[in-house]
């Protein structure tokens, strides 16, 4: 008797490059991460292999959302603080990217990406300019 997990396919892995401009930005990936769906349904799961940015789904309609993440952040982890000790001043970026996170898990029907209708997926930059590397799996169905 098969089972649910006798259906399920593991997609290998794919890594896609995303190149910053500034300090700290957030650059919306959403298109690039659809583009290299595979046919039918499952999830996507993206990581970045870096410890000085982030990945989070949030609003893409208005850009004021993302400069108001960024500004806040910025006032509460402030790039220099007298208790930070790391030599490379970019203890704010570490801090910053854990609080983001390192990945995201999204749905995606019809090779189409089941997010909402103001959301995007987002690299967040804390410590550029600089090329960071994601991969990305998927698990379909």
């Amino acid at each position: 008797m098969k089972g649910p997990a006798d259906s399920v396919r593991i997609i290998s892995m794919q890594a896609i490059n995303v190149r910053s401009s500034k300090r700290e930005e957030m650059i919306d990936i959403t298109r690039e991460v659809e583009r290299l769906l595979p046919d039918g349904d499952g999830i996507r799961v993206l990581f970045v292999q870096h410890t000085t940015c982030g990945l989070t789904v949030n609003e893409n309609a208005d850009p004021d959302v993302q400069s108001d993440m960024l500004g806040f952040l910025e006032r509460l982890i402030p790039q220099y603080d007298k208790h930070f000790k790391h030599g490379e001043q970019n203890s704010d970026a570490h801090i910053k990217s854990s609080l983001v996170g390192s990945s995201v898990t999204v749905p995606f029907d019809n090779e189409k990406l089941a997010l909402g209708r103001w959301q995007g997926i987002y690299l967040c930059e804390f410590d550029g300019p600089r090329e960071r590397k994601l991969m990305m799996r998927t698990i379909g169905v």
